[in-house]
């Protein structure tokens, strides 16, 4: 089976077979598109109606011959992803390929990863690494193992790459730092899932002193392949992966395309591999800019942050989903107006709610309380982050005049991210 399309083959095939994109392009010619003529797709839209996979107009086939995932959120709640087997086998090998290059012959590799409860992280990074170009040992230890039992098997195995998401191995990092332990013998340290931040750095070397520290490559459950990773790349930067996705930039308030370098837009995929669940100009919820001219292979680009009009925020080894989040803050304050900020302290992230109150003399400490306890009891990794000192929830009560706005629209911002995602270093130690 054929693992990659042009667009001129892919196009008409969802056309005709996915209920979604029929009714979103209906107002197209059915002649020869290009993909400035696509519209972008509304990612709330998309994932409308999408619980039941027997229903999800999305789909161009029954599910019969795949695999499934989970996107984020509860398993009741959270939205899935589903691929062909070949459309899996195309990721992964793909994917294996990219991450070659961060390692060599003999390398002992600890997954750290998560799996369970249709999270796709470990399985994903275990597929993938039996198509790296190399031969490698990989230890599958998952996000769940203890620090005590991880440290010493990492000493008596000889382990020397570590790959796991960056709150995992920080929690490695503090309780060897506890234990006034140091891995000299750690080399290479491949991060996933979030972005690594400069505080997190020094941690990080502190305790393993003689690591090189890089991203494994830049993909999701959802939208698939989305960025590779290369020797030559800094922190938060990544090469496209050609010829299975294309990625464009693209302005968030005009909907222009941007080339030039430097310039942050949103992080826009389209997804040449698959067909079940197709993507064409779909939003990432990433915001990035461009590092090398356009006519570049494989064009170099780094992400920004979050967009604000993300539908998810990444946060340590947990996804805040946006819509759950407005749920929440509707049933416990009663407001529509409040703003999910993410900034960083250290090594901690700091995830503030901000709302503001219908009625002046209403509590709003006892309602700021009661919404802090339904954000902990929905999403359970934040009181464990929490004690572990990587992440404070703050739920505050605000004036609407405190309510970041978009300095070029005027309209209010869901989400602000305020995370420096620029690194100086490079990804070699």
């Amino acid at each position: 089976m054929k693992s990659t399309y042009s667009l001129e083959q892919l196009v008409p095939y969802i056309r005709k077979h996915s209920n979604f994109y029929q009714a979103h392009l209906q107002h197209l010619p059915t002649d020869t598109l290009t993909l400035k003529d696509l519209p972008l797709t509304s990612v709330a839209n998309y994932w409308a109606d999408s619980s039941d996979l027997n229903r999800w107009p999305v789909l161009t086939a029954e599910l019969s011959d795949g695999v499934v995932f989970k996107t984020g959120g509860s398993t009741s709640d959270g939205k899935l992803s589903v691929y062909t087997v070949s459309e899996w086998q195309t990721l992964v090998s793909t994917f294996g390929d990219s991450v070659s290059c961060q390692l060599k012959n003999g390398d002992r590799i600890a997954n750290l990863f998560f799996c369970g409860d249709l999270y796709a992280s470990f399985v994903f990074i275990h597929d993938a690494l039996a198509h790296v170009k190399r031969s490698i040992c990989e230890f599958p230890f998952t996000g769940q193992v203890s620090m005590d039992v991880l440290a010493d098997a990492l000493d008596r195995h000889r382990i020397n790459v570590l790959v796991g998401v960056p709150a995992q191995l920080l929690q490695l990092a503090a309780y060897l730092k506890a234990q006034k332990r140091v891995l000299s013998g750690v080399d290479t340290l491949l991060y996933g899932g979030e972005s690594l931040f400069a505080s997190q750095l020094d941690m990080l070397r502190e305790v393993l002193p003689n690591v090189r520290i890089a991203s494994i490559g830049y993909a999701s459950v959802d939208a698939g392949l989305i960025g590779a990773t290369s020797r030559d790349c800094a922190l938060g930067e990544h090469r496209m992966f050609e010829p299975q996705t294309v990625l464009e930039i693209v302005d968030e308030l005009t909907g222009e395309v941007i080339e030039e370098c430097d310039r942050t837009g949103m992080l826009v995929v389209t997804n040449l591999t698959r067909r079940l669940m197709p993507l064409l100009r779909y939003p990432v919820g990433d915001l990035a800019c461009w590092r090398e001219p356009s006519a570049t292979p494989m064009r170099k680009f780094a992400l920004k942050g979050r967009s604000a009009h993300s539908q998810r925020v990444r946060v340590g080894m947990f996804s805040l989903l946006i819509d759950e989040v407005l749920h929440m803050v509707r049933n416990v304050t009663g407001s529509d107006q409040w703003q999910l900020r993410i900034e960083q302290l250290g090594c901690k992230d700091i995830v503030s709610v901000k709302w503001v109150p219908c009625d002046q003399a209403e509590n709003t400490v006892a309602v700021s309380s009661a919404l802090y306890e339904a954000l902990v009891a929905h999403y359970p990794a934040i009181e464990h982050l929490t004690q572990e000192g990587l992440l404070e929830l703050r739920v505050l009560s605000c004036a609407v005049t405190e309510l970041k706005l978009h300095p070029r629209s005027g309209k209010q911002m869901r989400v602000l991210d305020l995370r420096t995602y620029d690194t100086p270093s490079s990804e070699s130690a």
